[in-house]
């Protein structure tokens, strides 16, 4: 029987995207899989519509918190309710392409792999290609995770039953939590790059602002210190490190695609 894969969910005010990304974990070649939704105190329609999701699914899962609390602490609480040998992380703006699931576990399973990533593409906020792709570095260990994020949250994906059950300070920003789960996955397992586009990243107006980079430059600095607890020296150092290794990645694994 195939492996049953658990999908992580945060949502805050989705209602806007999270039915096309819903779509995209159903039309999944692969089926054994289970979405859990932790929604954080949404305000708009997108409970709603998760619920009417889970009722045509059970394999659909809807988790209420009680305050809102954060990207990471939504997280949190999805991972500890997730049953699969495979986990895998979906934001709820982006979406899947169908063979997601299918070849990122083939490919695992077929080289003995525990933890991986795959290329992805953007899209804008009208789902049209950007006709940018986004790759990686083929290894990844705790040196190089350790200089920058390198992995699409969309396409991550690790073996549960190796890696563990993973939490992260909720103090965290929401522009560093994942990050934070992969440094503390990298310590057990190294992370593959599987060179396919199987996901589609959605490049939204908001994200581009300047403040919001300048609010990441200090998230980074507060991963070092609250959730690897580094010295300010050190926290600082690798926020300066980070800087420097996100430009060479715009360089070197962001590729434009011929219209």
């Amino acid at each position: 029987m195939d492996q049953l894969v658990s999908i992580i969910m945060p949502n805050y005010n989705g209602e806007k995207y999270i039915a096309q990304t819903i779509e995209s974990v159903l039309a999944q070649t692969y089926p054994n899989w289970e979405l859990i939704i932790a929604d954080d105190c949404s305000t708009d329609n997108s409970v709603n519509i998760i619920n009417s999701y889970a009722e045509k699914d059970s394999r659909i899962k809807l988790i209420t918190g009680e305050k809102n609390s954060g990207a990471a602490q939504a997280r949190n609480v999805a991972l500890l309710q997730a049953k699969g040998k495979w986990i895998a992380f979906l934001d709820s703006d982006d979406k899947w392409l169908p063979a997601k699931l299918e070849k990122q576990i083939d490919f695992m399973n077929a080289n003995g792999y525990k933890f991986s990533c795959t290329k992805y593409a953007h899209i804008d906020e009208n789902s049209k290609p950007l006709n940018k792709v986004v790759t990686s570095p083929k290894v990844i260990g705790k040196r190089k995770m350790f200089r920058y994020n390198y992995l699409g949250c969309l396409t991550v994906m690790y073996d549960a039953e190796a890696i563990g059950v993973l939490q992260v300070n909720p103090e965290i920003g929401n522009g560093r939590n994942d990050y934070a789960l992969w440094l503390k996955a990298v310590k057990r397992e190294k992370c593959y790059y599987y060179d396919e586009v199987l996901a589609l990243y959605r490049v939204r107006t908001s994200s581009l602002s300047h403040g919001k980079k300048l609010r990441l430059v200090r998230t980074h600095y507060d991963l070092m210190r609250l959730s690897e607890g580094r010295s300010k020296f050190v926290s600082c150092f690798y926020t300066l490190k980070h800087l420097f290794y996100g430009t060479l990645k715009k360089l070197f694994y962001v590729k434009r695609r011929k219209n």
